[in-house]
């Protein structure tokens, strides 16, 4: 028996989204305030008995923000398990029958569903309400409160997809038409789980919470696993094995109370009070007893762990340890803790586990989640860490997208053949798999562009690709396919740009008789990869046609023929007494970079990157990459496409940033600019008239080309 999917409507930050799982080890990947722990919360209001008051205290607050209004709607946190055990408890659970179960009622799938709705006399009085009477639905809706109105319902044996917005209508009521129904299809919806039946009282489920603070939890009795392990344990000592350790408490306590300076405090207080308020007030016993506790499990509690850091001989207690290695004991002592829960006889075992990765080392993250495998026991890891997400297995990972009010579930294997989903899971290594977390994505092919493209977007536009939330992913190769078509509408869906070069001739191709040996070969190289360049332009147009999330953006040489195209000589001269050492060969180069023919500034700067390492190539570069520096339009048109959305305060700041540069180095008046940007933000005038006062200033510059682009 596993949890196969999680459906929940209008839950906190979900509006209607599902997760889908499968047995063993399944991720839950997604940046901080993108939704897991409420993933979690969901799921443990549930599975888990001590959650279970909780259930019945959801409020306002754990409605998704996107509702115009709350009242009327329901909360549904529906749980899906499969290969459910043919025991009669189990199947008791969802058939709802009692005494012997008939063979031809056993379920192999069934539902399990928390619904937080309006309480019967509400849902009647808006079953009552004529199709269309929206006055009368708000004069419903407005004297509606948690409290008085609400209720918490579980059912089970449901058969309906609570995503689909159609099913919600016919159960919840459609707020547009105002039209309700009086009674509940059960049939579809599911019947009432009696309330002597419980999910979490057939199964093994531990939650282990993200480790933030685990010092403090080891300082609190109620939240400390060492004393959780040692209360479990205590029931299980033998009395004639404790009996021994029972006296020694005993005369301890005894020797305690008859120390001469226990007996002397005694006597002095007895004689104060005395003093105090005379013997007629005064008390007639008084003594100071020792009460440690001779009981098993209170001795055990008393009980601490030391323990001493790798390669180190000194023990010590909790505090001492680093925040590494107090996360790491606390996780241990839950593991602990579930494997002794485990050890009772229940038909399903289920582990959650959140952010694990708080402060241990990319090593230990790895091994952790690549051995912590039960094999009987469906564990859910939520994480926020590539180091994880390397590591875990791309058919059994969800992915959260965060979006305002609400979050997207994405399933990145949906769709995909096996083949498939192995190219995939070799792409996703530790710098690959940062993607995952990505609001967009850019692919590059090279290194010339992993290198320089992010180094243009910090120098030129003041802000990196990392706080633009886009992930620039090089393939090292033109196969975008194994990597981008993990973003489709029925996978990711956000948006992928990929970068590529078309190789287009930068000379006649056209070998001539007259030709030398080593023209003609330079010609026949420069048709071949032009020709490979058409091809994949083909190959690419073909793949991502009719998918809305990818978006192919070509240099029209490569990158580097095309950073000189686009009026970046300067950088690339800068290069030239670096790179050669003989005079006329300089005095050449440089008139080659110079030059308006593609023919000879291309020839020139691929040579001069071959030589050196395209790699290596690009890093020398990037130190004469400046504020100045013009991207190549194919560029800035992947970005504008990855981002998706540029606010106004995003475009000021990009603005902003190039009148702060050039008016330390240049004498240009930005007043009119300066005046256009306050415009525009107080929303006095539209985006055209900035870039127009820019461009009287600066009309070269790529924030310019930028602004016209969006």
């Amino acid at each position: 028996m596993y949890i196969s999917k999680v459906s929940l409507v209008n839950y906190r930050n979900f509006a209607s989204e599902n997760f889908k799982f499968n047995k063993g080890i399944n991720t839950i990947i997604g940046e901080n305030g993108s939704g897991k722990t409420n993933l979690f919360r969901a799921m443990r209001l549930l599975l888990e008995d001590s959650s279970y008051q909780y259930a019945y205290k959801l409020n306002e607050n754990d409605f998704n923000r996107n509702l115009k209004d709350w009242r009327g709607h329901w909360i549904i946190i529906s749980m899906e398990f499969s290969e459910l055990s043919s025991d009669e408890a189990i199947q008791s659970l969802f058939v709802h029958g009692f005494g012997v179960i008939d063979k031809d009622c056993i379920v192999d799938k069934a539902a399990y569903n928390l619904f937080f709705r309006p309480k019967k006399d509400i849902r009647l009085k808006l079953s009552e309400l004529k199709e269309g009477d929206k006055d009368g639905l708000a004069k419903i809706l407005n004297n509606i409160t948690i409290k008085d109105d609400y209720e918490t319902f579980f059912s089970g044996k449901s058969i309906v997809d609570f995503n689909d917005e159609e099913v919600y209508k016919d159960l919840v009521g459609d707020f547009d038409k105002v039209k309700f129904k009086a009674n509940i299809d059960t049939s579809k919806y599911g019947i009432k789980i009696p309330h002597q039946l419980s999910i979490a009282k057939e199964i093994s489920f531990t939650f282990i919470k993200a480790l933030r603070d685990v010092v403090s939890d080891f300082h609190n009795n109620r939240t400390n696993p060492l004393l959780s392990l040692l209360r479990s344990k205590s029931g299980d000592i033998d009395d004639t094995d404790f009996a021994p350790i029972k006296e020694i408490v005993n005369n301890l306590n005894e020797k305690i109370e008859t120390l001469p300076d226990v007996h002397m405090i005694r006597n002095d207080i007895k004689e104060t009070i005395n003093d105090a308020v005379g013997e007629t007030y005064s008390p007639a016993f008084l003594s100071i007893k020792s009460s440690l506790s001779n009981e098993a499990d209170r001795l055990l509690q008393s009980l601490r762990l030391f323990i001493a850091e790798p390669n180190e001989s000194y023990e010590g207690d909790i505090h001492e340890l680093s925040l590494g290695g107090a996360n790491l004991i606390f996780l241990t002592l839950k593991l602990l803790e579930y494997k002794y829960q485990k050890s009772k006889e229940t038909f399903a075992n289920f582990l959650l586990i959140e952010e694990p990765e708080a402060h241990i080392h990319t090593h230990i993250q790895k091994t952790l989640f690549e051995n912590l495998d039960y094999g009987d026991t469906q564990i859910i890891y939520s994480t926020h860490s590539t180091h994880i997400s390397d590591v875990s297995n791309v058919s059994n990972m969800n992915i959260l997208g965060k979006k305002q009010n609400s979050a997207e579930v994405f399933q990145p294997s949906n769709g995909l053949e096996t083949e498939e989903l192995m190219k995939v899971q070799r792409y996703l290594d530790a710098v690959r798999s940062n993607l995952l977390f990505a609001k967009g994505v850019i692919l590059v092919e090279g290194d010339a562009e992993e290198i320089l493209i992010p180094k243009m977007i910090k120098e030129i536009f003041g802000i990196s690709l990392d706080e633009l939330g886009i992930s620039l992913i090089n393939i090292r190769s033109t196969g975008f396919k194994n990597v981008a078509q993990l973003f489709h509408e029925d996978r990711i869906r956000r948006r992928c740009s990929i970068i590529t070069d078309l190789d287009d001739a930068i000379c006649d191709v056209t070998v001539n008789v007259n030709d030398s040996d080593s023209v003609a070969k330079y010609k026949k190289k420069v048709k071949r990869s032009m020709d490979k360049g058409q091809e994949r332009r083909i190959y690419l147009n073909n793949f991502s046609n009719g998918n809305k999330w990818i978006e192919i953006f070509y240099a029209e040489h490569t990158f580097e023929v095309d950073f000189i195209k686009a009026k970046n000589t300067f950088e690339v001269e800068k290069l030239v007494d670096v790179i050669y050492v003989d005079g006329n060969t300089i005095i050449d180069a440089k008139s080659d970079i110079n030059s308006n023919d593609v023919s000879r500034y291309g020839k020139r700067v691929l040579t001069m990157a071959n030589r050196e390492g395209k790699g290596w190539f690009a890093i020398m570069l990037g130190e004469y990459i400046s504020y100045k520096t013009i991207i190549p339009k194919y560029i800035l048109k992947a970005i504008i496409f990855a981002k998706s959305s540029f606010s106004q305060d995003l475009i000021c700041k990009f603005v902003e940033y190039k009148i702060k540069k050039y008016s330390k180095d240049d004498d240009i008046d930005f007043t009119d600019v300066i005046n256009a940007i306050d415009e525009y933000r107080r929303d006095a005038t539209k985006i055209d008239s900035l870039i127009t006062k820019l461009e009287i200033v600066i009309p070269e510059d790529s924030v310019v080309t930028f602004l016209k682009l969006l």
